[in-house]
């Protein structure tokens, strides 16, 4: 079953986005893209990638623009207005499936909008399964006081980030007051230029 394209009414407007439902769906993964103002979209190669490998591990999918990207209506909103879109996304996502425990996963940008995401839906009594971070640009969103304390959390950092300060997600990732699991991609730049297949097994082996 191919993925369909769909719209969802967002918090400003209709949102663009791309639904995979699989037979015998085990769980349900939402995908938050990169930047909008940097050309970053639902199409974007890792996202891509984390959408087929959730597939793969057996789970429903949705992909979705922020406001403002490709057919979504709106402007950029400095994250804030994104993490809105996400969570009109994921309650779109749990309302197809109200038996399935979800998933978040973000890239660069769409990593923080993510952690807020699972945050806000944590303090809402919603339980988010797991969170993955890839190459979340900690030094440009600020996230204090919005994370979710509970649900598993993965980091994937590229150690060869051209974006994004490495060492400085290793600091913000130490200083965690909650477990959480770190992984450095060796030779990796920002947008796993030739480390998709390995981040692919990275993340099938944690779903």
């Amino acid at each position: 079953m191919a993925e369909v394209a769909l719209f969802i009414d967002g918090p400003c407007g209709p949102l663009e986005a791309l639904y995979q439902n699989v037979p015998d769906a085990r769980g349900l993964a939402l995908l938050c893209h990169p930047h909008p103002l940097f050309a970053g979209s639902m199409h974007n190669k890792v996202v891509s990638t984390l959408q087929r490998t959730a597939r793969d591990a057996g789970f429903a999918t949705l992909r979705f623009n922020f406001r403002g990207v490709g057919a979504s209506v709106g402007e950029h909103a400095e994250g804030r207005g994104e993490i809105d879109d996400a969570e009109a996304a994921a309650r779109w996502l749990m309302s197809q499936h109200p038996e399935l425990a979800l998933r978040v996963l973000g890239f660069s940008f769409g990593s923080c909008v993510a952690a807020c995401l699972a945050g806000r839906l944590e303090a809402q009594g919603v339980a988010v399964q797991q969170l993955f971070m890839l190459a979340p640009p900690v030094e440009r969103f600020a996230m204090e006081g919005q994370l979710p304390m509970h649900c598993p959390l993965t980091i994937i950092q590229p150690m060869a980030d051209e974006v994004v300060t490495p060492d400085k997600v290793y600091a913000w990732a130490d200083s965690l007051q909650r477990p959480h699991e770190l992984l450095k991609v060796a030779e990796c730049s920002h947008f796993f230029h030739g480390k998709l297949p390995e981040l692919k097994q990275l993340v099938l082996a944690r779903l």
